[in-house]
């Protein structure tokens, strides 16, 4: 993950500062906000509300149909009408589940899943923790279950600790899938000053687990073989699966980040015990640092930005005590992107940075440092034309700042929406997928819902004048099928 990502910050709780004025707060509030851009003419986009700092997830109950959102320090919000306006309501806070760290939000029927990290160890060590809440039975506060708690591993100081994250509910209702991201960059030794000697990734990092749907007070330890014998650990070896979802036919995609290296951001189709290569293989590319006699350098390795936080950090080095490969196990690769966005690339052999619409080359699956989040599909085939039960991603970073192009060519375009067409290739039993934008120039935007043929699209927010802001809520109009169509017509006579 990019060390520009706030919202993945370890112990990161920035809050609006006491001092403000309310003045000052209803100025942050008065901000021109730019609305962006549809490349499509059968898109519409109008700013749905402004949302509290620090937005990550954006829900809806489905058997309310009220949508809610979270923040990273933990609020859970809902989103009520007042005085014909969408305004936001907490329910929640971390006085009430105790995730300081909040990153993971969903619903199965009256049922509200929440999961982050915890810290400990005078925010020297994490802990992963999900409860869920029964959202409907008539009390001030909902009913509080805890599903699972970790043992204490080590936190660090670095961006790259990414925690406990996306949720996903399984399709028959039975399971409920939780992402955990990497606590280092490339697989590198992350100490913490030595409070945690010689710790790199472990059993409770970079996986992706499945609980039974009703699990609960479950305590999880970092023994991956134990894990798997328990039936929880059900894939690894993804840096940062930072949002999942089931496309209509029950398979399960998840796209993550990469890391300060020049690697591209993977896509995966998620199947049960295959391993994905981190850390030692990311985006196609193997990490260098697996290897005894690696010397790193950015005059002469293109991949490694002198730039690059990992590199001013020192966390790329020699590192002869780096993991083995896992004896026996094949690396599950990425979607392959055919273009035409998304899929420049730097060469292997030159360093240049190539486009794939330009050389016929895949690339598995986005451009570096890109950071998809927001993944979803139609599942319901609400979306007409040649949208129709196809994938959307977002893409936090990239693109044009403050009307300058970014100069690097992996970063030109970015902070937008992408179609995703994919295709299943039989030889090499996997996916590939055919990538177009189709909406431009978002604000740190983390995560999307689709209800029928709308679109909401929620940002992180930024700051003004030194101060924290929230973001947006963006409602999209997109275009839709036939039975949609008509059912929207009949709901306005």
């Amino acid at each position: 993950m990019l060390p520009n990502n706030p919202f993945l910050k370890a112990g990161y709780t920035a809050i609006f500062s006491l001092a403000l004025s309310v003045s000052a707060m209803a100025q942050q509030r008065e901000v021109t906000t730019k609305t962006p851009v549809a490349l499509r003419d059968d898109i519409q986009i109008e700013e749905y509300m402004k949302v509290e700092p620090e937005a990550v997830r954006i829900i809806r109950h489905p058997v309310t149909g009220e949508i809610y959102y979270t923040t990273f320090f933990g609020d859970v919000l809902k989103i009520v009408m007042e005085d014909g306006k969408p305004v936001s309501k907490k329910l929640l806070s971390v006085e009430d589940h105790g995730i300081p760290r909040l990153q993971g939000a969903a619903f199965h029927g009256n049922t509200l899943f929440l999961a982050g990290n915890v810290s400990v160890n005078n925010n020297k060590g994490n802990k992963g923790r999900m409860v869920r809440y029964e959202m409907n039975t008539g009390a001030e506060k909902p009913l509080m279950t805890v599903v699972f708690n970790t043992v204490e591993y080590g936190a660090n100081k670095t961006t790259f600790d990414h925690g406990w994250n996306a949720l996903e509910i399984s399709l028959d209702g039975k399971y409920i899938f939780v992402n955990t991201g990497a606590r280092t960059d490339h697989g590198e030794v992350q100490d913490n000053d030595n409070n945690y000697p010689n710790a790199r990734d472990n059993g409770l990092t970079a996986n992706i687990f499945r609980f039974p749907i009703q699990a609960k007070d479950l305590l999880l330890g970092t023994d991956a073989a134990k894990l798997k014998a328990d039936g929880y650990l059900y894939a690894e070896g993804i840096r940062n699966a930072y949002d999942m979802a089931f496309d209509p036919k029950g398979n399960l995609f998840a796209v993550s980040n990469s890391g300060d290296y020049d690697h591209p951001e993977d896509m995966f189709w998620v199947r049960k015990g295959h391993h994905y290569g981190f850390p030692w293989v990311m985006g196609g590319i193997e990490t260098p640092q697996q290897y005894p006699d690696y010397q790193p350098d950015p005059e002469k390795d293109p991949f490694l930005s002198k730039f690059a936080f990992a590199w001013l950090m020192k966390y790329f080095h020699n590192d002869p005590d780096f993991p083995k490969r896992p004896a026996g196990v094949t690396f599950t690769p990425s979607v392959q992107n055919m273009g035409p966005d998304a899929n420049e690339y730097r060469d292997r052999k030159t360093g240049i940075v190539m486009d794939g619409d330009t050389t016929g080359v895949t690339v598995g699956t986005f451009n570096a440092h890109s950071s998809p989040l927001g993944l979803f599909f139609d599942n319901n085939k609400a979306l007409g034309k040649d949208l129709t039960g196809d994938g959307f991603v977002i893409r936090y970073t990239g693109g044009p700042r403050n009307g300058v192009t970014n100069p690097s060519p992996l970063r030109r375009q970015g902070r937008d929406l992408l179609h995703l067409e994919l295709a299943y290739d039989k030889a090499a039993d996997n996916y590939k997928v055919k990538t177009t934008r189709i909406i431009d120039g978002f604000t740190s935007p983390t995560d999307a819902l689709l209800v029928d043929n709308t679109l909401y699209i929620i940002e992180y927010g930024g700051k003004q004048g030194g101060n924290k802001a929230g973001g947006s809520i963006w409602k999209i109009t997109m275009p839709a099928a036939d039975k949609i169509a008509k059912k929207s017509k009949k709901s306005t006579k």
